[in-house]
């Protein structure tokens, strides 16, 4: 077994959890850290079960909710379709491909705190912003890919 190791949460100001590190945890981390496609809890599963054959997809959930609650991902939500968990803690934006179902991360060009982007109601506090679109991924929106693809299909 790993030693615990202390967690930092990405909110300013708010305090530090610890977070037991386990070798299912870890491997789940690891299986995030590894490609920026926000897989869902099968996915990571799949990924992990490869390594770790031992590894049940209750303990995978488990991981997941654990690492998120601590704060080391987060778990980003689309309409009513299954998680889907991201390792990138910058602030940022997710783009939900309407053709393909990919998620991508849209970084900001300049980091801003949400009063200085959004007009807020006097007196709100944000303490986690999320924001995502709906579109057309790098590939799907190519031109080549629009040559290709059959207009009603999107």
């Amino acid at each position: 077994m790993l030693p615990p190791v202390e967690l930092s949460l990405p909110e300013a100001g708010a305090p530090k959890k610890a977070l037991r590190q386990t070798e299912q945890r870890k491997a789940v981390f690891e299986a995030l850290m590894e490609t920026s496609d926000h897989p869902s809890a099968v996915d990571v599963f799949m990924r992990v079960k490869a390594k770790m054959p031992s590894i049940s997809l209750a303990t995978v959930y488990n991981c997941l909710e654990a690492l998120t609650e601590s704060g080391v991902i987060r778990a980003v939500n689309h309409e009513r379709e299954p998680s889907r968990f991201c390792a990138n803690l910058q602030e940022h934006a997710h783009l939900f491909c309407t053709h393909c179902g990919s998620v991508t991360d849209l970084l900001l060009h300049t980091p801003m705190l949400p009063e200085q982007i959004w007009q807020l109601p006097q007196g709100v506090r944000i303490a986690h912003q999320q924001v995502s679109f709906q579109g057309l991924c790098a590939r799907c929106g190519s031109p080549e890919s629009q040559s290709s693809t059959p207009p009603d299909a999107v």
